[in-house]
Formats: structure tokens, C-alpha cells, sequence
């Protein structure tokens, strides 16, 4: 991780979702909206035992062509089971600091979405404290 002093400094990256703002003038419970659909695809090429060596992704309000990365990690909640369901992969060639920080990211990541979703700032400062606690550990070249 070269130059890198702290993995906090850098937000976390990902798709941006568009600002929730006021509702336009004129705006009623039953008038139509058009409907706008998203998709992002994840391509995982394997080796013969079935693990990574690359992920290619896309989403269509993604600007420029398909891009590699080294992790993924999505979860989506169960509404029926209240429960979350989550997919883990990396490419067995990810450097270990990178997948260190990949998780600290994510949790950073995790903690303003809890503040913005929930409103719980205490919640959201704690799991930014742990974030601050284990980029301390991790080695930087």
C-alpha cells in the first residue's frame, strides 16, 4: 500500500446513490413516477478447485467498461428470515494488507450507513473507533 499512512483517510468506495432530497412540487402519494432500474454484475472467473483468480464487475450507472477488482462482499437482508445472507470473495493473489484493509474499509463503509440509515451516531462512532483500532495494527509499506 504505497504512500498510504491511513486507510481511514480514503472514504470508502463504491456505488454512489443519488442524495434523497425534497420531493418535487407537486408530488402526491399516487402520481406516477417513472420506475428506474440499476443492475451490477459480478464476473468470477475460478480456478479448478472453484477459487477466484480474477472478479470483473459492471453496473449500468457505472461510467467507463468492466473493471477488475480483488474482493467483493455483499449482504442482503432476509426480510422473512431476519437474517442477513452474505457473499465473500477474493482473488487468492489479494495481498493480505489489501485484504486488511478492504475489511477496515468496509466497516468505515458499514458506519455512515448505519448514521444516515438509522440515525444511531453512538453506533456509528463505535464501529468507526474499532476502524481506527485495527488500521493502527495493520502494517504499511
Amino acid at each position: 500500500m504505497q504512500g498510504a499512512t491511513n486507510l481511514l483517510e480514503t472514504p470508502p468506495v463504491g456505488l454512489e446513490t443519488p442524495p434523497v432530497g425534497p420531493k418535487p412540487v407537486g408530488f402526491s402519494v399516487g402520481s406516477a413516477r417513472p420506475m428506474t432500474k440499476s443492475e451490477i454484475k459480478f464476473e468470477v472467473e475460478t480456478d479448478d478447485e472453484m477459487i477466484p483468480e480474477r472478479i470483473l464487475w459492471n453496473a449500468t450507472n457505472k461510467p467507463g467498461d468492466q473493471d477488475e477488482t480483488k474482493a467483493i462482499s455483499i449482504a442482503v437482508w432476509d426480510h422473512e428470515e431476519q437474517n442477513t445472507l452474505r457473499i465473500d470473495l477474493w482473488t487468492k493473489d489479494m495481498p493480505l494488507d489489501e485484504m486488511r484493509g478492504f475489511y477496515i474499509n468496509a466497516l468505515a463503509g458499514m458506519a455512515e450507513s448505519v448514521k444516515d440509515a438509522t440515525g444511531d451516531e453512538e453506533m456509528a462512532a463505535a464501529m468507526l473507533a474499532l476502524c481506527e483500532q485495527f488500521a493502527e495494527r495493520v502494517p504499511v509499506d
